[in-house]
């Protein structure tokens, strides 16, 4: 089943600031909840893995990104990415990730995703599968917002930003809260539709 997401993230940092993040995979592994990098191929290659938790079950994917487009002047990263799940199941896909300069200073970044899906994660459904995506893109987008707008300057603020931001990747996704989130999500936009207001 294929997917695709698209989700956009403003940062108060410059755009040079944030363009060195982006092509700084050991930075950026640190703002993803539950991933690893786990061996850097050469400068365009990486391998990693992702460990997500469901209930008691603990699922790790294992797998490999390749940055097949890093245009400098137009700010504009295109990626190819592939994993495999220890219970078989797969993911194979493309990531593009814009930044974009704005009039007063901070900086948005635009990903675009689309992803091939296998597997046992299938049976929740594409439009769970999509809410669970947004639910995970908020948490990195937290991350990366409180690794890019701490202090610039060698201190204390900014040694503690990095180091919560990094225990934070170090645990595994968990998978049902999210799926839960998203399932409420849903239900109150059902009844926003239905009677024109959310429940009180």
């Amino acid at each position: 089943m294929a997917i695709e997401i698209v989700e956009r993230l403003q940062v108060a940092a410059p755009i040079e600031r944030v363009w060195q993040f982006v092509n700084d995979p050991q930075k950026v592994v640190t703002c993803m909840p539950g991933a690893g990098l786990d061996e850097v191929v050469d400068s365009r290659t990486f391998l990693g893995t992702v460990k997500v938790k469901v209930g008691a079950i603990t699922a790790s994917y294992k797998g490999r990104i390749e940055f097949t487009e890093v245009d400098e002047q137009g700010r504009r990263i295109q990626m190819r990415a592939e994993g495999r799940e220890t219970g078989g199941g797969t993911a194979k896909g493309t990531i593009a990730i814009q930044l974009i300069e704005l009039a007063e200073g901070p900086t948005e970044l635009v990903t675009e995703a689309n992803i091939d899906l296998t597997g046992r994660i299938m049976q929740v459904g594409r439009g769970m599968i999509q809410g669970v995506s947004r639910q995970l893109f908020k948490q990195f987008a937290a991350s990366t917002k409180q690794l890019l707008e701490a202090p610039t300057a060698a201190g204390a603020e900014g040694g503690a930003a990095e180091a919560a931001v990094t225990a934070a990747a170090q645990t595994p996704i968990r998978v049902l809260p999210l799926l839960l989130r998203t399932l409420w999500e849903a239900i109150t936009r059902f009844f926003r539709r239905l009677f024109g207001a959310g429940p009180r």
